[in-house]
């Protein structure tokens, strides 16, 4: 329960409001080890703290990347941090993405706006073991053009050819060269086999039940679908009951899920 501290390496700015940090252990104590979809309480100090997922590389050891959006009061003052300051972190916490029982399958990755940054360490995963899988597709869908977030990156994995990299925006203007549409538009006319397909998805909890329908109307199972809840996390240890999502506790339960388990959920509004 205690945050450990961690030093601020560098901060730069992904999209207007969201910035991504390197941090690293300031002193013993701290862990830099995590699993891909796991999430870090992350303590501001004199403000509070809040839940992030980490958005960097899980083989990088040492230190930790962290993407945040400036919503609330903790998420402003720690966007606003500079190298060189320090902030507590405590955790890592949750559950991960299923890199490991993917092995030797095709891997979809479905990411809609903010939701690739706890996507990304499992991309990161797939092209660091790139051989013990087959087909590995991005399709990644944001709100406008300027809202990308990582795209010097988008653009070095589509050149690198190691997976397919597909992009769409909501809306854009004539220069936009792009797709427009949403993001389950990537799916028409590509060839999944349902039989050895796994899928991740992260985004607006909208985009996400939309992914996965889709994804289970090309024939993949639900067990196969994997989705990343968002809840107001505060104790991290299913104690406090902030996160509750019908049976189950996202800290703790989640916050990665196999769609199988939490489908009945998704059907029912305002749970």
């Amino acid at each position: 329960m205690r945050p450990h501290p961690f030093r601020v390496l560098d901060i730069a700015e992904e999209i207007p409001g969201c910035m991504t940090m390197r941090v690293a252990p300031d002193g013993a104590g701290g862990d830099a080890a995590f699993a891909p979809g796991q999430f870090y309480m992350v303590y501001v100090f004199g403000h509070g703290e809040v839940p992030i997922s980490v958005s960097g590389d899980p083989v990088k050891s040492g230190e930790l990347t962290f993407t945040v959006m400036a919503v609330g009061s903790v998420t402003q003052a720690l966007c606003a941090v500079k190298p060189g300051a320090v902030i507590g972190l405590r955790g890592p916490f949750g559950s991960a993405w299923p890199v490991e029982a993917a092995k030797g399958r095709d891997v979809i990755v479905m990411a809609g706006g903010l939701g690739l940054a706890p996507l990304r360490p499992s991309i990161y995963r797939l092209l660091h073991d790139r051989n013990d899988y087959g087909d590995i597709a991005l399709l990644y869908g944001t709100r406008q053009p300027d809202r990308i977030v990582f795209p010097q990156e988008l653009a070095d994995w589509r050149d690198e050819a190691l997976i397919d990299v597909d992009v769409t925006v909501d809306t854009a203007g004539r220069d936009w060269p792009g797709k427009v549409g949403v993001v389950t538009e990537l799916l028409k006319g590509r060839d999944v086999d349902p039989g050895r397909t796994s899928a991740l998805i992260c985004g607006p909890e909208i985009m996400m039940r939309f992914s996965a329908y889709a994804l289970l109307d090309r024939g993949v199972a639900a067990e196969n679908i994997h989705v990343s809840m968002e809840r107001n996390m505060k104790c991290a240890v299913k104690m406090c009951g902030r996160c509750q999502y019908g049976p189950f506790f996202v800290c703790a339960d989640g916050p990665v899920f196999a769609f199988d388990r939490v489908q009945r959920l998704f059907r029912t509004r305002d749970v």
